[in-house]
């Protein structure tokens, strides 16, 4: 299924376990919890612009193809992947990180490992 659309946030799974392990900060973690993330996907074949919009303003776009090396930035760290589609699944594998995320029905289900904690994130499809 291709992943072009617009996502709103609709639940998650252990925030904060999970982002203390990527050692945000106690504040950020708290202003972050329950923030209506807006998620906008871009798929033309195998490459991908992936925005993320947050409450007041602020977004982080990461492009990427499938298959090579690119920059990233996450949670406001920068790290270099090879985004792979597994399965109808978009995933990155990187130093203690692997997450993979898919489109189920008309919802962007996220799943992040770091070492042996896991977050989900749900999000349903506006347009």
């Amino acid at each position: 299924m291709a992943f072009n659309g617009k996502f709103e946030f609709e639940s998650d799974k252990n925030y904060d376990e999970f982002m203390k392990r990527l050692r945000l900060p106690s504040d950020a973690i708290e202003k972050g919890r329950n923030f209506k993330i807006i998620t906008e996907i871009q798929q033309d074949g195998q490459n991908f612009i992936w925005s993320q919009h947050y409450p007041g303003g602020q977004s982080m776009t990461n492009k990427f193809t499938i298959g090579k090396k690119c920059d990233m930035t996450m949670a406001g760290k920068k790290f270099t992947a090879t985004m792979q589609m597994e399965g109808g699944k978009v995933v990155a594998d990187f130093r203690n990180y692997h997450q993979t995320s898919e489109i189920a029905v008309d919802k962007l289900v996220e799943i992040s490992t770091m070492e042996d904690v896991t977050y989900g994130r749900v999000s349903k499809r506006l347009a």
